[in-house]
């Protein structure tokens, strides 16, 4: 085996978890901060819309507006790229449908040059809110916000973009709430390069859907940053706030995750996608099937989050080890507690919880439905609260490396099965349709369709069927009676090859436990403690 140091040289770069684009023109950073004060009006509305109003273009009003206007932009397409810059454009409002925002489109498909890179770009501009739009099919961002003090991105959708879907970089104390982002090439939702500040303004993300994105939430060297009450689900990997040398001020700190449902995240774009899959997301071989994962980082908090059915990892935090910075390579003062794992097995994780050991005062506990650790032992998982040095494993490290740069990015996933949820199906690979919704606007997932499911009935001593023949894909379900009975469980004892053993909980009564078999072959059943319970089943 080669040695981890050897092996990280290997993939330098490859761990970039939330590299920016190169490809796209991005503003300089400067510091934001500077003085602007609050303006006192008069204060105008300007109106948009294709006929009869005052513009006909959002730049046109935006070119126009003072300090503290509001732009309110009428239903229809519009086909451009809108830039407000400097001090002159501060306090103002963008507001299209914030009820409807899928009706006033800014679309970037067939635009060129700047024009084409960003749906909405705010530069040293405080305090802009935007509100009741939706962006799609930009080279870069849907709405960027940057060098800015302060902003409101609110009941916006981001659909389908080059990059990112609602960013914030070098920026200070802004908000992103109520809104939706899907089918993004990088990050759904991206704040980065947060600035240190001695009284720090935090940033709050609330109310968000993200999903079908490469990541669904990315965060190079942030910090002083909150996200809570949000769903990122059938994301290639859900929350990554990551330390990166592309980026100042790593790495990222004081963040809060709170609060969120953070499943399903399992998408495997690289198997295709409805977005051409940019060179930096090809090249680049994110973990896929994470659903948390800290990379680097110093008192962060990852907690009352509900976590289930992330195929590899549900929460994980890895030393930073390719950062040329090493005095912010190390995980220091992490928090993770508190979060509802797996659905009390009715939707599990391949891992609950994995931890390289990296560092200081990191800690873990009190998360119920955390059954599956890596390492397996808990050597690295101190309680909390937590002092001192953590119990570094090099072979932990090593084994997150080899899911980070495995071309087969299924290879060590552990599937299991899913709660059903009104409305949504889990996306591991998507087929593009043949029709889409409004064309160029949103992107549709076509979910396999629901796979069959077959129940066996646990019976004292026997299974009910003891014997069958199934399709590949189909769900068993096993059901203890709910009048009781003895105790029993279901465990795998033989399987196709590749196939990692799996069992159920010990249960008498009112229970019951799910797998779907996705290979083919001869799978043999027994009850741990009576293994005169015998079941065969046939997949075919």
């Amino acid at each position: 085996m080669r040695s981890l140091t050897a092996t990280a040289a290997s993939v330098a770069g490859a761990l970039a978890l939330a590299a920016p684009a190169m490809a796209v023109d991005y503003p300089a950073p400067a510091k934001p901060g500077s003085a602007q004060n609050k303006p006192s009006g008069p204060f105008r509305t300007l109106r948009v819309c294709h006929t009869g109003c005052g513009h006909r273009t959002i730049q046109s009003a935006a070119d126009t507006a003072r300090p503290g206007d509001t732009i309110k932009v009428a239903h229809g397409t519009y086909r451009e790229g809108v830039s407000l810059r400097g001090s002159g454009k501060r306090f103002i409002r963008i507001i299209g449908d914030v009820k409807h925002p899928e009706k006033v489109v800014l679309e970037g498909k067939g635009l060129k040059g700047a024009e084409a890179q960003n749906g909405i770009v705010v530069n040293g501009a405080n305090e802009v809110t935007i509100k009741g739009l939706t962006a799609t099919h930009y080279k870069g961002n849907g709405f960027f916000m940057v060098n800015d003090d302060g902003y409101t991105l609110a009941n916006l959708r981001a659909m389908q973009t080059g990059v990112y879907g609602l960013y914030a970089f070098n920026s200070k104390g802004g908000t992103m709430r109520d809104s939706e982002a899907a089918w993004n090439n990088d990050g759904g939702l991206y704040i980065g390069q947060t600035p240190v500040q001695s009284k720090p303004k935090r940033s709050l993300v609330t109310g968000i859907r993200s999903y079908g994105n490469v990541l669904g939430f990315s965060g190079t060297n942030m910090r002083y940053v909150t996200i809570t009450r949000s769903q990122f689900f059938n994301n290639g990997t859900g929350i990554v706030p990551n330390a990166l040398d592309s980026e100042k001020f790593a790495p990222p700190e004081d963040n809060v995750i709170t609060g969120n449902d953070i499943f399903w995240n399992n998408f495997n774009y690289y198997k295709g996608a409805p977005f051409k899959v940019r060179a930096g997301a090809t090249s680049v071989p994110y973990p896929v099937g994470v659903g948390v994962l800290l990379f680097g980082g110093r008192r962060n908090r990852v907690e009352h989050n509900r976590v289930y059915g992330n195929y590899l990892v549900g929460i994980g935090a890895l030393q930073q080890l390719l950062l040329k910075q090493k005095d912010a390579q190390d995980l220091i003062g992490n928090s993770v507690r508190f979060n509802d794992m797996g659905m009390n097995g009715a939707d599990p994780n391949g891992r609950d919880l994995f931890y390289d050991g990296n560092g200081s005062g990191n800690c873990f506990s009190d998360n119920p439905g955390a059954k599956v650790l890596f390492p397996a032992d808990g050597s690295t998982f101190a309680a909390c609260p937590f002092t001192g040095a953590n119990t570094f494993n090099a072979d932990a490290q090593q084994q997150a490396v080899s899911w980070a740069v495995d071309p087969d990015h299924e290879r060590d996933w552990v599937r299991g099965p899913h709660v059903a949820k009104s409305g949504l199906s889990p996306l591991e690979h998507y087929t593009t349709p043949a029709r889409s919704k409004r064309a160029g606007v949103r992107a549709t997932a076509v979910a396999s369709k629901a796979a069959a499911r077959r129940t066996v009935e646990i019976r004292d001593y026997y299974y009910a069927p003891g014997k069958l023949t199934v399709k590949r894909g189909t769900t068993l379900v096993w059901r203890w009676p709910a009048d009781g009975g003895d105790s029993h469980d279901v465990e795998l004892v033989k399987g196709p090859k590749g196939v990692r053993v799996f069992a159920s909980d010990i249960a008498n009564t009112a229970y019951s436990y799910r797998r779907t078999l996705t290979k083919a072959g001869t799978y043999v059943f027994d009850c741990s403690l009576h293994p005169e319970m015998a079941m065969r089943v046939r997949v075919r």
